[in-house]
């Protein structure tokens, strides 16, 4: 099923199983343009990394872990340490707790260079996060199509996730639903995600 954007903040966009709520802009296009340059330029991007089959993989995508401690993060066999927020990422943080009513104390960035790069299904159940906490992800940048699929039926709910979005998953949703950012040839420059989380400490 795919949706195009016309539903409000408290819609679940999930049939059943869990929560994902869009809210659409958040931001203006400048403000959102302004984040966008600071992120792309000044954020400590690195290739990200897996061992798949006990070999060492690196990605296109370019990913960052900030948080408010020195948190380690492990996923894809890989354990990052968290570098501490910048005061423009407190301001988004800030932001985004404020819209969504909720509390993060971590960030994990990505940086899609353009269509090309996505996302495989998956979901983010790691043991480091809060079980069935709040993830909210911010856009910036190119407009990219995410989508939901349930682990049992395989049924499939997507959406355009526009310059200066938000996007919220919480509730069971990790646990019976896959994500994915899919590839697209359409797609020429760049999308920065930030999706802020919660580390159980």
């Amino acid at each position: 099923m795919d949706l195009f954007n016309q539903f409000d903040e408290h819609t679940n966009l999930l049939p059943f199983g869990g929560e994902v709520n869009y809210y659409g802009c958040v931001y203006t296009n400048q403000e959102a343009d302004n984040f966008y340059d600071y992120l792309l330029n000044q954020i400590e991007w690195k290739n990200d990394q897996a061992v798949i089959f006990g070999k060492l993989m690196v990605t296109k995508r370019k990913v960052a872990w900030y948080a408010e401690k020195p948190f380690e993060y492990s996923y894809s066999n890989i354990t990052k340490v968290a570098l501490p927020f910048t005061d423009e990422l407190l301001e988004i943080k800030k932001f985004v707790e404020s819209k969504t009513t909720e509390t993060y104390n971590s960030c994990l960035l990505n940086l899609y260079h353009d269509g090309s790069e996505g996302m495989a299904w998956h979901s983010d159940g790691e043991k480091d996060l809060k079980k069935n906490g709040a993830i909210a992800s911010v856009t910036f940048g190119a407009e990219r199509k995410f989508a939901f699929k349930n682990k049992r039926t395989k049924e499939v709910v997507s959406l355009q996730l526009q310059h200066g979005s938000l996007l919220v998953m919480k509730g069971e949703t990790q646990t019976n639903w896959l994500h994915r950012l899919p590839p697209t040839k359409k797609v020429h420059r760049p999308r920065i995600n930030l999706t802020f989380r919660t580390i159980d400490s």
